[in-house]
């Protein structure tokens, strides 16, 4: 296997703040890493810096074998598929969803003089297909549900085909149907092989989607832990991630937490 992300003593400070204090992290093709921790812990930072939207304080940021820094970010970052909402905000409301997606072949947002021939256009409804929003094609972003905007997001995402896939807390303001589908669509393609390398950032472990195969636990901007799932999502390491005493249940490929009483 071969690093798909490579953190060496990374830090990022803003003013007299720390947001990210010496991280050390690899990625590595066919893993699915979840990015868990609570409000202002780091992981957007974090996903910022993998995206190459992002430039370290200190340390090395290693993406697809370059070197951040040392490379064109323009040239980077078609090869990273990118679900957020600082994304998402951008899309103008009046946007075709099968331009939402089309266009990220390009790195736009926004429809406006590009050209795209029926193999762009058929790959866009195939992943939107996937991820149950075929139907959605001609709608117009601004009439759709939040749940319908994640699903089209994440088409989007993989649109180019990327080597890696970040996704920022895709389930946020989704109800608990919206939550169960999406946490659902993301398990198949972390099922899949041919998916790219995965890092998902929550702060629930209720919207961990099964198929996905490592942790990292951050705090104040502080790796707690990471590593395998099975043995590093713990309730200790999960209290120390949180500052509060916890109870982790695991129910198949699922969990779900809840204060210790």
């Amino acid at each position: 296997m071969s690093d798909v992300l490579a953190f060496a003593g990374v830090g990022v400070v803003r003013g007299q703040s720390i947001l990210l204090d010496d991280i050390n992290w690899e990625v590595e093709e066919g893993q699915r890493w979840v990015v868990l921790g609570p409000n202002g812990a780091g992981k957007t930072t974090l996903l910022q810096l993998a995206s190459g939207r992002m430039h370290p304080s200190r340390g090395v940021v290693g993406i697809l074998d370059e070197v951040l820094g040392a490379v064109d970010v323009f040239e980077l970052r078609p090869r990273i598929g990118l679900a957020s909402a600082s994304l998402a905000e951008r899309i103008p409301p009046r946007e075709r969803v099968g331009d939402v997606v089309v266009t990220a072949s390009y790195g736009v947002v926004g429809r406006w003089r590009e050209s795209y021939d029926s193999l762009d256009h058929g790959r866009a409804l195939q992943l939107l297909d996937a991820l149950g929003a075929a139907h959605l094609v001609d709608r117009t972003y601004g009439t759709l549900s939040e749940g319908e905007r994640k699903r089209v997001q994440i088409a989007r995402s993989l649109m180019t085909d990327p080597e890696l896939m970040l996704l920022d807390e895709p389930a946020a303001g989704l109800d608990l149907g919206g939550r169960e589908d999406l946490v659902r669509r993301l398990g198949d393609i972390a099922g899949d092989l041919a998916a790219p390398a995965l890092v998902l950032v929550t702060h629930h472990v209720e919207e961990i989607p099964p198929n996905f195969t490592d942790v990292l636990l951050l705090r104040e901007g502080r790796v707690v832990a990471q590593g395998p799932i099975e043995i590093t999502l713990t309730e200790g390491n999960l209290s120390a991630t949180f500052g509060l005493p916890l109870v982790l249940e695991r129910h198949g490929m699922r969990y779900s937490a809840r204060a210790r009483s």
